[in-house]
């Protein structure tokens, strides 16, 4: 009973819900947190986001799972293993849906708007456009700013335009590296994920070079140049976690060839795991009044 109910919770991703705590970044840089009304919303858009997204797991894992069985690792996913049966799999897909719209409707309907957007992204990206290279990982990082959005309608707030910017850099850097993990350590790969076959090592290096220089650029000018880095000017001290952990992240990427699994990756390494905890307090210290004598609003 515990391996299925551990194989029921694994058919959720739960390592995946920590790209959803990007609902949260409005509710830091404007500090709603002391808001106990906002944070409840921002509590509940995360929810739902979960909920939404582990629906579109499933389903992707039903629809995929002849391909599944054939790659070397998601050969271990609970349907693709045999261990959650598909109708099973589906009835649980079905409840996280709905409860994940219900939450999208009590949050408001800006939210709804988000969250279908993001379903819907879900569904083109599984039809076709994981297929095409670039866009099968411009497609990713789209759903990452959808969650950022989704954060700022959930507590009624403006979000900076750079900040978006930075959440699609940082998108598109983690989503590069994943494809040349694929590309270098999988052989299988090609059979598995048909956009692979159009990458190359150079080119992946490249992208991946690109966008971690790109996310670093725009997150340097939201703390010089947004609204939120004028009122609270010691914001630009969380600038430093972000470089070092973008350059950290880098380095065990083309060191080590990693990057598969971000979400298990930043558990794994101290160092990005410390730049992300010291990121957050001192974003806090900022919003709360941290004062940098050499910097001016």
């Amino acid at each position: 009973m515990q391996n299925l109910e551990i194989a029921y919770l694994m058919l959720l991703r739960p390592k995946q819900w920590t790209k959803n705590l990007l609902v949260f970044a409005a509710l830091l840089f404007v500090g709603g947190f002391h808001d106990s009304g906002q944070t409840l919303l921002a509590l509940a858009a995360f929810a739902a986001m979960c909920l939404v997204s582990s629906a579109t797991y499933i389903a992707n894992d039903i629809r995929d799972i002849d391909r599944d069985r054939r790659h070397p690792r998601k050969r271990m996913r609970p349907i693709a293993s045999g261990n959650v049966r598909v109708p099973a799999a589906a009835g649980v897909a079905i409840f996280c849906l709905v409860a994940g719209l219900a939450l999208g409707f009590w949050i408001g309907p800006a939210a709804i708007v988000m969250i279908v957007a993001y379903l819907v992204l879900q569904i083109a990206y599984n039809a076709f456009l994981k297929q095409i290279p670039v866009a099968d990982v411009f497609t990713i990082a789209v759903g990452f700013v959808l969650r950022a959005v989704l954060g700022a309608v959930a507590i009624d707030v403006r979000i900076s335009g750079w900040l978006l910017f930075c959440t699609g850099a940082l998108a598109l850097l983690l989503g590069f590296s994943k494809r040349r993990n694929e590309f270098l350590t999988i052989p299988e790969a090609n059979s598995t994920r048909e956009s692979l076959a159009h990458y190359t090592r150079s080119s992946l290096d490249i992208l991946v070079a690109i966008f971690a220089g790109a996310s670093a650029m725009c997150y340097g000018v939201y703390c010089l140049e947004s609204e939120t880095a004028k009122k609270y000017p010691g914001l630009i001290i969380t600038s430093i976690f972000v470089f070092y952990g973008i350059a950290r992240y880098v380095l065990i990427v083309f060191s080590k060839d990693e990057g598969a699994e971000p979400e298990t990756l930043l558990y794994r390494d101290r160092h990005l795991l410390l730049s992300v905890v010291l990121f957050v307090v001192s974003a806090v210290l900022a919003i709360n009044g941290l004062e940098v004598p050499f910097i001016t609003s």
